[in-house]
């Protein structure tokens, strides 16, 4: 069985919404859900996907809590999981990103999210779908992840390179969200809405445009690409889009900023 396209346009999404082995998760705001959702599909609380431990507030949820979820969802093995948002991709490519580290890759993004399907005259609906739920039962592979201490292995890695998703505040230090402000050493700041065309209702821009600016950052396709931002909520965003246009090696650290910059053992620069 083939792959689905990571990244799938309002139309094509609108063929498949009759298609048993397809699942929709909304992961937009619960008020949005209620007001109007893409029908069919399933609604996704986004914090029930993501494990604190404060400071740190990105961390994966146990095998146990992320089956519980997908079997919720309805979801299979085989099946093909469409996820959407109303922020951009943030809180939906979180979710895809997920599946994957816990070994389910038969994923796709809504371009666009409900931006694109509102705004080009898609059907919308406030009709709950039943939930037939499965007994999925997954874990963590940590093929899509690493911790801190692979970061400080490889910070002088030339094979390696890290993408900071956060704003330029961030990066500087001028604003923190952590007791100490700043970036990992040698980031590269490529801010995730950087990627979004906002004339054409938050899609990526043209795969081209992307890989040029990334390319100047020296964030090229035949390096290992580490991304991060404060809870791996931006940068998974950060972390699709890279698997979209075509990288090989693209890992996240869950932690992010706010497991680094709390910590008074790991290297900061500003």
């Amino acid at each position: 069985m083939s792959e689905p396209d990571l990244i799938i346009e309002p139309e094509e999404l609108e063929k498949l919404l009759d298609d048993s082995s397809v699942v929709v998760v909304d992961l937009c705001k619960a008020k949005q859900y209620k007001k109007a959702h893409i029908p069919g599909a399933h609604f996704l609380n986004y914090p029930d996907i993501i494990h604190t431990e404060k400071p740190m507030m990105g961390l994966l949820p146990s095998d146990e809590q992320f089956s519980r979820i997908v079997s919720d969802l309805g979801i299979h093995a085989d099946t093909h999981v469409v996820a959407y948002d109303d922020e951009g991709g943030g809180c939906a490519s979180r979710f895809l990103w997920t599946l994957h580290e816990f070994g389910h890759t038969r994923t796709s993004l809504l371009n666009g999210g409900l931006f694109s399907w509102a705004n080009e005259g898609h059907p919308l609906t406030k009709d709950v779908p039943e939930r037939n739920t499965s007994d999925y039962k997954l874990s963590k592979t940590s093929e899509f992840s690493v911790d801190s201490q692979y970061i400080m292995q490889h910070l002088d890695d030339a094979h390696t390179v890290l993408l900071d998703a956060r704003s330029l505040p961030e990066y500087t230090g001028e604003k923190r969200y952590s007791s100490r402000g700043g970036h990992i050493p040698g980031a590269k700041r490529y801010e995730w809405t950087d990627a979004m065309d906002r004339n054409h209702n938050l899609r990526l821009l043209p795969a081209e445009t992307i890989q040029q600016q990334l390319d100047k950052l020296g964030i090229t396709k035949d390096k290992e690409v580490i991304v991060y931002c404060q809870t791996h909520h931006r940068s998974a965003f950060s972390y699709v889009m890279l698997k979209a246009l075509g990288y090989k090696d693209v890992k996240a650290y869950p932690g992010s900023w706010s497991e680094w910059g709390n910590r008074d053992d790991t290297p900061v620069e500003r």
